[in-house]
């Protein structure tokens, strides 16, 4: 279950959120863009508001920051078993090489370690397929044997002979480890995935094991799976939990050490109660403890510094079940909120007048709180590529009884849009002036309302039935449950509602979110995908999915239109009201299908329409996109914390730079917290 919203778009059209005010001299000082390679490109972004924080905040924001760090290793081995090892090899040849670093091998080795840094491993962070590497083998081994032996990342007694019949088939051979999570439809998607969830143990093993101890009577089930890896051992099958004296004990115990700081000044006894509670959880690893630890933090409204930290997230699972670790500290900013404020408190009208059958609704919403929130640090899945918008906890039976929080990350969306104003995306796309005006007009706006609506309600909307499973859908309910909240942002983003709370000027405005929406989801999306693939990712998915289902249904009245313009395919849409009651029709079977646990339903609504990529119209979209020298995907270095402190090493204060380069960075991340042993069983 997925509660993120990942930036939608490639270029230019991104939701996005209004930043607190900066003055002209703040805005034309800060440089944004760091660097571009590959299909990536490295941004960073301030932190408006952080000397304005008292010494308590700034020390809290210090301290959970610095636990926030420590987590970096964990989410390498997630993703697979050889990716600490590949790193530190690399980042050994890469600081001590003493050839020619102008050469085409030594170029391609280093924009290889850069990818690699960036997607947390040797798969692409988006598309899960395996790194091409543009150096040779021969290279690599006489560059390691160059190398200072004490870099290497050699196992006791193993020599680098022994390392490099390892570790390279799984950088060369493109048949080893081929994608990180696999979705196709029909295969074992555990044995096919290179994620670290799972050693020895097939799809069926794991499914049998998960289901035989599930309860359908218990209404508030523990998330299974969440915080172990699933292992096949002497023939038997059993967890391996990650939790202090567990697995990853070595990074845990860094972490829970800077919590603890972090709880000695916690701004509330709220706060320092769900700190506490954290701490109990990481060291016990019992999932009824991160139930209490999340009906607490969900409960904390009072606290101006808040942070997620831990295992969350469960997109690198192909079975969406165990998640990856994750961290974001941040602060509530205090004018853009008013805007989520204003959606929180109407959650039940938004509900209640859902195009959804009645018998899925909840008849009382409980609980919704939003914010939009200056980011201080991002780590773990959420760095260098970070969510825009966040709804948590995940467990559906929290939900209901307690409520959630939603964020909108209001200094990354500004980021985005800074470093992607002028860029000539839209213009390629975009089928005519109107369109474009619109867009220019209305396009941040209604790009942020819907971050809103799908976050703030979207994913609290709806329930399951009694008895149904919350992980019924398997490998598609990731998909389904973002399609379910894109589309309530989609439904109601035009309502009059949204004008009669002044949230939006008129009912014209509606209009740039989905034409935005709708190119993206047929047409622009397409640049994320190599020539020859199928959408696989989640969100991508997820888009494809609505875009195209409401092309197919409206072709009749040709609601949506794909047209050519000189060689061109542009999106048109020629009935925005009806567009809107297509919306309307897809989100009610969707959460048909959410609330009853179909997963024959869901898996036939995800191949037909969200899965299939037209060749044809990929390689146009690719060589337009190529002209502009734009890259699709993003990602951010962090600022930089130092503690100042007095002659007793008393903090007296929290200082924040934004001068580190990309490589300066991963390089001092790799040097500083490097916790996990080269293999972690």
């Amino acid at each position: 279950m997925k509660r993120l919203i990942f930036a939608a778009a490639t270029c230019g059209i991104l939701s996005a959120c209004n930043p607190s005010p900066k003055t002209a001299a703040e805005t034309d000082k800060f440089d944004y863009t760091v660097e571009q390679f590959a299909d990536l490109q490295i941004l960073r972004y301030r932190v408006p508001g952080f000397e304005e924080l008292s010494l308590q905040q700034k020390e809290l924001i210090y301290y959970l920051t610095e636990a926030a760090l420590q987590g970096r290793d964990i989410l390498f081995d997630q993703n697979g078993k050889y990716n600490l090892r590949i790193r530190r090899a690399l980042e050994a040849v890469y600081t001590g090489y003493q050839g020619d670093r102008n050469s085409a091998d030594f170029l391609a080795l280093e924009v290889y370690l850069k990818r690699v840094w960036f997607s947390n491993g040797i798969h692409h962070h988006y598309g899960c397929d395996k790194f091409v590497p543009g150096f040779s083998a021969e290279f690599l081994k006489q560059a390691l044997q160059q190398a200072d032996a004490k870099t290497l990342p050699l196992a006791e007694g193993e020599t680098l002979e022994q390392f490099c019949e390892v570790i390279f088939p799984v950088i060369f051979d493109p048949t080893v480890l081929p994608k990180r999570v696999n979705q196709a439809d029909g295969e074992d998607l555990v044995q096919t995935s290179a994620c670290n969830y799972y050693d020895g143990v097939t799809q069926q093993e794991a499914e049998a094991y998960y289901n035989a101890l599930k309860n359908p009577k218990d209404e508030t089930p523990i998330s299974y799976g969440l915080n172990s890896r699933l292992i096949k051992k002497d023939g038997k099958v059993q967890e391996r939990v990650w939790k202090v004296g567990g697995l990853y004990t070595q990074a845990l115990e860094k972490i829970v050490y800077w919590l603890e700081k972090a709880e000695a000044v916690a701004e509330t006894p709220e706060q320092k109660a769900v700190i506490a509670k954290l701490i109990e959880f990481y060291e016990s690893g019992d999932l009824k403890t991160f139930d209490e630890y999340a009906i607490l933090w969900v409960k904390d409204l009072a606290s101006r510094i808040d942070f997620v930290n831990g295992f969350t997230e469960s997109y690198g699972d192909p079975l969406g079940m165990k998640a990856s670790w994750e961290s974001l500290v941040n602060f509530k900013d205090l004018e853009a909120t008013h805007r989520t404020e204003l959606i929180s408190h109407n959650a039940q009208w938004f509900e209640d007048h859902s195009p959804v059958s009645s018998e899925f609704k909840k008849s009382e919403v409980k609980g919704v709180s939003a914010k939009v929130i200056t980011a201080a640090i991002l780590a773990g899945d959420l760095y260098p590529a970070t969510a825009i918008g966040i709804n948590l906890p995940n467990a559906n039976w929290i939900r209901s009884a307690y409520g959630s929080k939603s964020v909108t990350i209001g200094n990354i969306t500004d980021a985005y849009n800074k470093a992607a104003h002028g860029n000539g995306f839209s213009e390629e796309f975009v089928i005519n002036d109107t369109e474009l005006k619109r867009i220019e007009q209305y396009g941040d706006l209604t790009g942020n309302l819907h971050t809103d609506l799908h976050e703030c309600l979207g994913h609290g909307s709806g329930k399951l039935l009694p008895g149904v499973d919350p992980d019924a859908l398997k490998a598609y309910g990731s998909t389904i449950e973002e399609a379910r909240a894109d589309l309530f942002g989609l439904y109601y983003v035009a309502d009059p509602k949204l004008v009669e709370l002044g949230l939006t000027p008129d009912m014209e405005a509606y209009k740039a979110e989905y034409y935005t929406y709708l190119m993206n989801g047929l047409v622009t999306q397409l640049v994320r995908i190599e020539p020859g693939n199928q959408v696989e990712e989640a969100h991508m998915r997820n888009r494809q999915l609505i875009a195209r289902w409401v092309y197919e249904q409206g072709k009749a009245d040709q609601v949506v239109e794909l047209v050519q313009r000189e060689g061109k395919t542009y999106v048109v849409v020629n009935d925005y009201a009806k567009l809107r009651n297509l919306f309307g029709s897809l989100l009610a079977e969707i959460q048909r299908i959410k609330s009853t646990g179909d997963f024959e339903a869901a898996r036939s609504l995800v191949e037909r329409y969200a899965v299939k990529v037209d060749p044809t119209l990929h390689a146009e979209v690719l060589a337009r996109y190529k002209k502009l020298n734009l890259a699709p995907y993003k990602g951010f270095v962090n600022p930089r914390y130092e503690a100042v402190t007095d002659a007793h090493g008393m903090i007296t204060d929290v200082k924040v730079t934004y001068d580190e380069g990309y490589a300066e960075q991963m390089l001092r991340y790799s040097r500083d917290y490097s916790n996990l042993p080269l293999v972690n069983e």
